[in-house]
């Protein structure tokens, strides 16, 4: 049966270097038709390849083995691109289907990222020399261009339409691509050797673009979830503090109030010391009159008694004074030790009390001022406002 492959088509298909010959085996995609000038019924032809394997599959796995053996494909080389990329480099074809693909899918998951295209023929001779450059060039301008992470991608196809991706150049440049990359060639069974080259592997390009990007949508979900997290923490810390803050309200007691419960401790010891006196003095008053009235009946008595009776004086005299005077000091001992307690005397060595804000707060630390903030000083006689210039803490 006769066929008819047209010029334009037969451009865009990898033929073999001696072209077209008898007795070769193709495969090919064709549309019946009649050339109606002759009357002849015709296959047009749209797609051709070698039938089987064929030379050019041979090609391409002696080609594997080469640069496998060289450790172009090794594990230890792959990068891994960044979680949250600062921008996309796409390398593909500025008219296929695979780039309207990448972009709706790169838009869509992370919409603020973005993409820098170096279109590129991917199929026919010149091919494997314009992708070649576009990786250098992707990588060269990475810095200028904001990028971290590149795609190189195109749409499925035979053996010969993806044999551009399986040139060695091609391989090279992306085995030494500073910037990670992804390949998203052909479709999910399309397999070529910048698959094995790139450091990451997608079945498609849109799954390339998606391993690309972060997923927005779920990063959003994991935010708004940390948030309510957070928030329902907080809320709890929050009423933790309140909780501590009004039990700490409770213990403090106001300076005033401290001061009035010292004075009626004074108080309460002075009247303590006073019933004390009386009862310590009591007995001697009435020992002290009994002995008074013995010496008043001795002196009636003659000479000889009265002697005695002096020299009983005396003794007395002295014992009672010794004994006062030690009286004395242990009220003028006492009466010192109830002055240390009074918080007036404090005040009336020259120290003050300063207090802060509506709750008359004791300031206790002066790094807690702020400048210009005015504060209340009690002294021992009056009060005063003063307002705060100059803050020197002791270190």
């Amino acid at each position: 049966m006769r066929c008819t492959l047209w010029r334009h088509k037969a451009q865009t298909l990898r033929l073999p270097k001696d072209g077209l010959r008898d007795g070769l085996h193709v495969e090919l995609k064709a549309t019946p038709t009649i050339y109606e000038m002759r009357g002849d019924f015709q296959l047009t032809v749209e797609t051709l390849k070698l039938a089987g394997q064929g030379a050019l599959y041979e090609k391409f796995l002696r080609m594997k083995a080469s640069l496998e053996a060289e450790g172009l494909f090794a594990d230890v080389r792959k990068k891994t691109p960044p979680e949250f990329p600062q921008g996309v480099a796409l390398v593909t074809s500025a008219h296929g289907a695979a780039l309207h693909d990448m972009l709706t899918t790169l838009h869509r998951r992370w919409p603020q990222l973005p993409v820098v295209i170096y279109p590129t023929m991917v199929q026919g001779d010149t091919a494997a020399e314009q992708i070649t450059q576009a990786i250098q060039t992707a990588n060269r301008r990475a810095q200028q261009d904001g990028v971290d992470v590149l795609i190189v991608a195109r749409g499925g196809g035979s053996l010969e339409d993806l044999w551009a991706f399986n040139e060695e150049i091609v391989v090279r440049a992306i085995a030494a691509s500073t910037l990670p990359v992804i390949s998203g060639i052909g479709h999910e069974t399309d397999f070529t050797l910048s698959d094995f080259a790139a450091d990451i592997r997608a079945p498609t390009p849109t799954a390339a673009a998606m391993l690309a990007a972060p997923d927005g949508a779920a990063w959003r979900r994991i935010y708004r979830e940390q948030m309510q997290r957070f928030q329902r923490a907080m809320a709890y810390r929050l009423m933790q503090w309140a909780q501590h803050l009004d039990e700490t309200a409770r213990q403090l007691t106001h300076p005033q109030t401290r001061l009035d419960a010292r004075y009626a401790q004074l108080h309460a010891l002075r009247q303590r010391m006073a019933h004390a006196w009386q009862q310590q003095t009591r007995p001697l008053a009435q020992q002290f009159g009994f002995v008074c009235s013995r010496l008043l009946h001795q002196t009636m008595q003659p000479f000889p008694q009265h002697a005695a009776w002096q020299k009983n004086q005396r003794y007395f005299r002295d014992a009672v004074q010794r004994y006062l005077t030690r009286c004395a000091q242990s009220v003028e001992s006492t009466q010192t030790q109830l002055a240390l307690l009074n918080p007036q005397q404090v005040l009336e060595r020259g120290y003050a009390i300063v207090h802060r804000g509506k709750n008359n707060e004791i300031v206790r630390d002066a790094q807690t001022l702020d400048r210009d903030e005015t504060v209340h000083i009690r002294f021992a006689h009056g009060e005063a406002l003063a307002d705060i210039q100059t803050i020197n803490p002791y270190e």
